[in-house]
């Protein structure tokens, strides 16, 4: 259930043009040869140029400036992160992190000169509060000009949306080293759109409302007698299945007041407060009435306006699973995005930590909604900056292709990530339901570009990043019981796994990673994956993502997907950082560092079973140890907290 990002352009995005790399005839003032900056990830599936846009459109144009200290981002985390280290649970403050990754004087001074140099007005460049990007209102004229490029006018070939783009763009060599990244270039719109917002899957099946098993009770394999009501598990997950699979206490929070858990929601996807009840009815009664503190984020709204699955589906599976498992403890709901625009993820990112709004460029025009939005309808309002502090979980079930995002693109947002573990947050992503394939089954061509027919894998991103924790999905298999070991997903969905072909592979999974290679080679070559061993794996870990039943638009369904798994793995995270709260210790943060140690080896149930197949072959296999389908395997929570509330 992790919702494709694969987000078809809304609004903005029929405004914001895309460039081809063709050099503009007027002659530049700036000496400095120019040199190519950055090119487009991949040409967009099922987008055709439609037109050459107006000369005279206004751009928004956003430079990123390099920023200090990013090379040592991963030390830095490590360090507050790892169970042997002494500092570990010491996070940083939002100052603190604000100050070691400021851009250098130097940089300032050389990117507005270029543009002063160029002919713009000083009053028509803007710098951050933290001069962390600068902004200069431009006609599309002149950003061709500057940035020797051309921008198109795409339409996508089925729904008719439109967008502006380019293929490349160049700038001064002696000026390039100051910048991570200009947008809007070459990052075509990769957004949630409402005909696909949610990356988990149906089964078509209509459950009414469940009862008791008439079947007679099932026995595990070692013939342990099972209850009643998990006695269906292997065909319909509940609230009791999931807490007798990963060995869940009760839960008795003493850390109300203090402990935070946010589920991301894009909007025109939204939880109907009817749904929420029809579920908890039946599995958690005292939180019928009870709903999420929601955040609206740049002008969202919890609509119901559209109710169907596509538009609910995610939504309300995220609430009633979160809520019910930390029940009493208040779920924080980021509802992200107004009804035209949308959003993309680094707009929950601004409304959590305020600097990331002026961090290397802030948001992508192509990626993310920008705000005010211009367009009929749209949100007027400023950007939603800062106005919460970051929740010590975060679980996001949306993603999309890490081909369909350039490395500076991706790497700027993974950096967000990771100094929002510095500051004590876990960070949860779905890792896909194609298995080694992308949104939609889509693969790679030897050029590492998504075609219809490609046969190389398609990771998924951000999944992908290091400083997120990447879970996958598992199942009860069929015949089996809660206390059968289980098995990789392999019904309706597949789970999400691979390797990046952006991101290095983090210190803290080189072990386990150089184990998998060595002692259980995938029977692939390069032509196929990354197989270098010098690259991030995932997933880091997995729990249930089949046969969820789900109150949805008035009935009872069963859903599919890692979009389950996310939101479960997150609550169990939120019942450790209650019982450190509680010891008057900080929450865990960061936990991959610790999750991959000897140390918390017991705490996960090892998964031997499944693939997860993709682009034509069977995937990668499940097998002992870590592997690329289910991480180090499904949580078992009665032994997660104690060790993490052993650490300092």
């Amino acid at each position: 259930m992790h919702l494709p990002l694969a987000f078809l352009a809304l609004g903005l995005a029929a405004f914001i043009p895309s460039c081809t790399s063709a050099p503009s005839s007027t002659t530049l003032i700036q000496s400095s040869p120019h040199v190519i900056h950055e090119k487009r990830a991949a040409d967009p599936l099922d987008w055709l140029i439609s037109h050459k846009p107006s000369a005279d459109k206004v751009l928004p144009l956003r430079i990123g400036l390099t920023q200090q200290n990013v090379d040592q981002l991963s030390d830095m985390l490590m360090a507050v992160s790892h169970p042997d280290s002494p500092n570990y649970g010491k996070h940083w403050t939002p100052q603190q992190v604000v100050d070691i990754f400021a851009p250098k004087k130097e940089s300032v001074e050389k990117v507005v000169g270029w543009l002063r140099d160029f002919g713009f007005e000083k009053e028509r460049i803007r710098m951050s509060a933290n001069k962390g990007w600068v902004e200069v209102r431009a006609s599309l004229e002149e950003v061709e000009e500057l940035l020797r490029t051309e921008y198109f006018v795409y339409k996508h070939v089925e729904t008719g949306e439109e967008q502006i783009s380019c293929e490349t763009y160049s700038v001064p060599a002696d000026v390039r080293e100051h910048i991570d990244l200009i947008k809007p270039t070459v990052h075509f719109n990769h957004r949630p759109s409402p005909k696909s917002t949610t990356k988990f899957k149906r089964s078509g099946v209509n459950l009414g409302k469940p009862g008791v098993s008439t079947v007679g009770p099932k026995k595990s394999a070692g013939a342990q007698p099972v209850p009643p009501t998990l006695a269906d598990c292997d065909e319909m997950i509940t609230l009791d299945c999931l807490k007798a699979l990963y060995d869940v206490p009760d839960f008795n929070p003493v850390s109300l007041d203090t402990n935070s858990y946010g589920i991301v929601e894009f909007t025109p996807q939204a939880f109907l407060a009817g749904d929420l009840d029809l579920f908890f009815s039946n599995f958690s009664p005292s939180l019928v009435g009870v709903r999420p503190k929601t955040v609206l984020i740049d002008g969202a709204v919890v609509q119901t306006t559209n109710q169907s699955f596509d538009f609910n589906g995610e939504s309300d599976l995220d609430l009633e699973y979160g809520m019910a498992l930390v029940n009493p403890q208040t779920i924080t709901l980021l509802q992200t995005g107004d009804l035209v625009e949308g959003a993309g993820f680094d707009n929950w990112l601004d409304a959590v930590d305020g600097s990331f709004c002026t961090f290397e460029g802030g948001d992508d025009p192509t990626q993310d909604g920008i705000y005010p939005d211009p367009l009929p309808g749209g949100f007027k309002g400023p950007e939603s900056c800062g106005i919460i502090a970051p929740p010590f979980v975060v679980s996001t079930s949306y993603g999309q292709d890490e081909s369909t995002i350039t490395a500076f693109s991706a790497m700027r947002q993974c950096t967000e990530y990771g100094k929002l573990g510095l500051m004590g947050t876990t960070i949860l992503y779905s890792s896909g339901d194609n298995g080694v394939a992308g949104n939609g089954g889509v693969c790679l061509n030897s050029r590492g570009q998504p075609v219809n027919d490609g046969t190389m894998f398609n990771p998924d991103f951000p999944a992908t990043c290091p400083f997120v924790t990447a879970a996958g999905a598992t199942q009860v298999n069929p015949g089996s019981t809660v206390f059968d070991p289980e098995g990789a997903c392999e019904q309706v969905i597949f789970s999400g796994g691979g390797f990046s072909n952006i991101f290095a592979i983090p210190d803290y999974q080189q072990t386990a990673v150089a184990s998998f290679l060595t002692n259980h080679p995938p029977p692939y070559t390069s032509a196929q994956f990354n197989n270098s061993g010098t690259s991030r794996a995932f997933p880091d870990l997995a729990a249930n993502g089949a046969n969820y039943v789900i109150g949805i638009d008035g009935e009872f369904e069963l859903v599919f997907g890692t979009s389950c798994s996310s939101p479960v793995v997150g609550s169990f995270i939120t019942m450790v950082n209650d019982a450190r709260l509680a010891a008057g210790k900080s929450p865990v943060g960061f936990i991959n560092p610790a999750i991959y140690s000897d140390q918390f080896n017991d705490a996960f149930n090892d998964i031997t079973m499944g693939t997860n197949q993709g682009c034509n072959t069977v995937g990668f296999t499940a097998t002992e140890g870590w592997d690329p389908v289910t991480g180090v395997g499904t949580p078992n929570v009665s032994k997660l907290i104690p060790l993490f509330l052993s650490l300092p």
